[in-house]
């Protein structure tokens, strides 16, 4: 077999359009994709995320080759798969006999990287893409970024706003203001009865895979019973129509709400389908503006998730690529603690964190609230090590891809980067949990509490924290109310505060091999 090009097509990238954006041949062109266990293993990745990517690439190259094209795909079962991108490119080069190799730009640094060394390996030139996915390249967001202070999200969404003509009169928004936040903090005072979200029953090339996975990658964590993800473009848009016919018109009033045992409530459940191509945002956007024209959807629903598709999510991989790979790195708030187990397992007598972590061990995910204000805000305030946090975030989410989960974690949850992400910490006492929640009533520790065996541990360590870092955060004119109550501590209350959290962190084997806790 012989090629002029070599198309590499990653797991993430199953938008139906991508071999014509690419520029590629039916005839003279071949594509390639590739199962490499590393992707499963390098960060240990839920079963249900795993399944969910291998079966939607090979839905996705069974329509390829539906639609004409020449597909080379390596499963985890080929005998002589190297595990390794690097090391399927090189080979599949050699194999086709590929003068050139083409690629739409990754969603990871790692695996730009191997793409790169795979091409200079089997001596071919490889020519790289802006992925047409998005609405904003890198370069378009590095020169948004050059020279600000602070990179906010709020004024980049404004311009997004502006420049694609989204929810807009003229040059002022829709309604008259560029958010309704206030709006969309509604929290549930009895048990919501929002609409379930659509079956979609596993397939045979679903079933096929989880019998792969089964012999070659065993032990992976989390739960497989539950699997419930589009794998196909058309289940994709069956679950679009399902989020805005149904939840969208509620969605605004309850974004942020939290209920036990409720894994979906009015939220859209889309960015997997949307992280692997099988939507564009485009359309997307487009159909939950129709929604608020059409008098079907509220403004502040519809305004609340229009600004996480077209300003959150192409903020954060504006980050992602702007700040460079050794971000990944970054740890500025000087947290070394260890990883509790029980992100493992689910088991904690914390009821929001049993909850949430059982959740995400069931159906690989959890809404943004769950995320950022439950077991991100737990990491941040215990002084757990960022990169072991955002590690398990994109291991353990079926949405999980590295530029997006990295400055979601690492950024925002967490406030390791420095400030880049988030302007101030997003750290929270039990108090929110039990606002936004019905957690609170059912946990065996009391929300009322700061200190002793009974507080509860978001309330100990949120103090601790507030004092550890009161320095730190003296200056940042977001956090004054907050560190307002520190200064009004006695010493007496700060000790107490202090050493309850140690011997949490202890309890919890949270502490680092030098006895701190971060």
């Amino acid at each position: 077999m012989r090629c002029d090009r070599l198309a590499v097509v990653f797991g993430d990238q199953l938008d139906r359009a991508l071999p014509e954006d690419m520029g590629l041949s039916k005839g003279s062109d071949i594509i390639l994709m590739a199962e490499v266990r590393s992707e499963s293993e390098g960060v240990p990745s839920h079963r249900l995320r795993t399944a969910l990517f291998l079966s939607a690439m090979r839905h996705h190259a069974e329509w390829l080759r539906g639609q004409g094209w020449r597909v080379e795909y390596v499963a985890l079962s080929d005998a002589d798969n190297t595990h390794s991108f690097r090391g399927e490119i090189a080979r599949a080069c050699g194999r086709v006999r590929a003068s050139r190799l083409a690629a739409a730009r990754p969603g990871d640094h790692r695996v730009l990287a191997e793409l790169e060394e795979a091409a200079e390996q089997a001596g071919v030139d490889l020519t790289v893409i802006e992925d047409p996915h998005f609405l904003t390249t890198p370069d378009d967001f590095g020169q948004w970024a050059h020279g600000r202070k602070q990179l906010v999200m709020e004024y980049f969404y404004r311009e997004q706003r502006k420049r694609l003509g989204i929810l807009m009169e003229g040059s002022k928004p829709v309604g008259g203001a560029w958010n309704f936040d206030k709006e969309n903090r509604g929290a549930f005072r009895s048990a919501p009865r929002a609409p379930e979200p659509p079956r979609f029953k596993p397939d045979s090339v679903t079933r096929a895979v989880f019998k792969d996975m089964e012999a070659q990658l065993p032990g992976l964590p989390g739960f497989a019973d539950a699997f419930n993800w589009p794998v196909t473009r058309e289940q994709a848009l069956q679950a679009l129509d399902d989020f805005i016919e149904h939840r969208l018109p509620r969605f605004g009033d309850f974004q942020d709400a939290m209920w036990l045992g409720e894994r979906t409530l009015y939220h859209a459940l889309l960015s997997p389908a949307l992280n692997l191509k099988l939507l564009d945002p485009r359309e997307v956007v487009d159909r939950a503006v129709k929604a608020y024209e059409d008098g079907h959807a509220p403004l502040n629903s519809v305004e609340g998730f229009v600004r996480q598709i077209i300003g959150w999510r192409e903020f954060i991989r504006g980050v992602y690529w702007f700040e460079g790979a050794a971000y990944a790195e970054r740890n500025g708030l000087g947290h070394h603690g260890r990883l509790p187990a029980f992100y493992w397992t689910g088991q904690t007598d914390m009821a929001c964190m049993a909850d949430a972590i059982s959740g995400v061990l069931e159906t690989g995910y959890a809404h943004h609230i769950s995320r950022l204000m439950v077991t991100g805000n737990f990491a941040l305030i215990a002084g757990i090590d960022p990169k072991a946090v955002s590690e398990w975030y994109l291991g353990m989410y079926v949405d999980g891809v590295d530029w997006v989960t990295l400055p979601n974690t690492l950024g925002m949850a967490l406030h390791a980067d420095g400030g880049v992400v988030g302007t101030k910490p997003y750290a929270a006492s039990g108090k929110y949990i039990d606002r936004m929640s019905n957690a609170c009533g059912q946990c065996r520790y009391s929300v009322e509490q700061r200190a002793g065996e009974n507080a509860c541990p978001f309330n100990t360590f949120y103090w601790d924290f507030l004092i550890r870092h009161e320095k730190r955060f003296a200056k940042n004119t977001r956090m004054k109310m907050m560190l307002k109550h520190v200064e009004r501590m006695g010493r007496d209350e700060r000790v107490e505060i202090t050493v309850s959290a140690g011997k949490l962190r202890k309890r919890m084997g949270i502490t680092d091999r030098s006895g701190a806790g971060g």
